[in-house]
């Protein structure tokens, strides 16, 4: 089975879909074989999303591994999407969660040892208050680096802040569908890379997918466009920003 993949089996997404069905199943020849030729698409999906070089010796690439096995096992073929970009969304999901994760570590209360006769109570509100001035000035600096980063991100697509809020859509069934149109893109992988190759959104392959009219897509574009860059980024504080509309 593996020089078989090797020779390239693996090449069409047909039968990298079919490869992971028959893993799925429970054959391990399959799933091992499956897992090691995969491990340049792992790297570069772990790149793309983290945004920098990832190799096996980072843990964002275990997390990665455990993402695809995760894409294996719960792969419908019924839903009419390809394993290489079910395995990217759930992966990207992991990464995203890791990052969460372990950017809250590093705002964990910090304990530092009472000095001389002074009370372990005086000490530790001392510290409670340090530490919290500490994370609010580390959160301002983080949301207004965020910030800047986005602006820059933005007018890569000759978008402005300015122009996001005069594009916005106005009623809430309206936003609500340039928001699920920016979803698609975000998470379907050609698409995504179309919109950041040539900086347009693929409107006929979209209008395709979903009940608007090319002409609201148009209307809409620099809010979707602003919305899948959001999506398809590391900004989390601008992300809880927007939690429960967007994401």
């Amino acid at each position: 089975m593996f020089l078989s993949i090797i020779q390239g089996l693996f090449k069409s997404k047909l039968n990298m879909n079919e490869l992971a069905i028959e893993a799925k199943t429970g054959n391990e020849e399959v799933m091992n074989d499956l897992l090691f030729v995969s491990i340049p698409f792992m790297k570069k999906t772990a790149s793309f999303i983290c945004k920098r070089p990832i190799d096996e010796h980072d843990e964002e690439f275990s997390v990665t591994i455990l993402g695809f096995h995760e894409a294996i096992m719960n792969y419908n073929p019924e839903e009419d999407t390809s394993f290489q970009t079910f395995a990217h969304l759930i992966i990207k999901r992991r990464l995203i969660d890791f990052i969460r994760k372990e950017a809250s570590k590093k705002e964990e209360l910090l304990t530092l040892e009472p000095i001389g006769e002074e009370s372990s109570e005086q000490h530790y509100l001392f510290n409670e208050k340090s530490v919290h001035t500490y994370q609010e000035s580390q959160r301002a600096a983080s949301r207004k680096e965020e910030l800047s980063l986005y602006s820059g991100l933005l007018k890569q697509f000759n978008l402005s802040f300015e122009d996001l809020s005069n594009s916005s859509p106005k009623h809430a069934d309206a936003r609500k569908n340039a928001i699920h149109i920016a979803q698609i893109v975000a998470e379907h992988e050609e698409f995504y890379e179309y919109l950041m190759a040539n900086k347009k959104l693929p409107i006929k392959e979209i209008e395709s997918l979903v009940e608007v009219s090319r002409k609201t897509i148009e209307r809409n574009r620099k809010y979707i466009i602003a919305v899948v860059l959001l999506l398809n980024s590391d900004f989390m504080y601008l992300k809880d920003y927007v939690k429960g509309e967007i994401i």
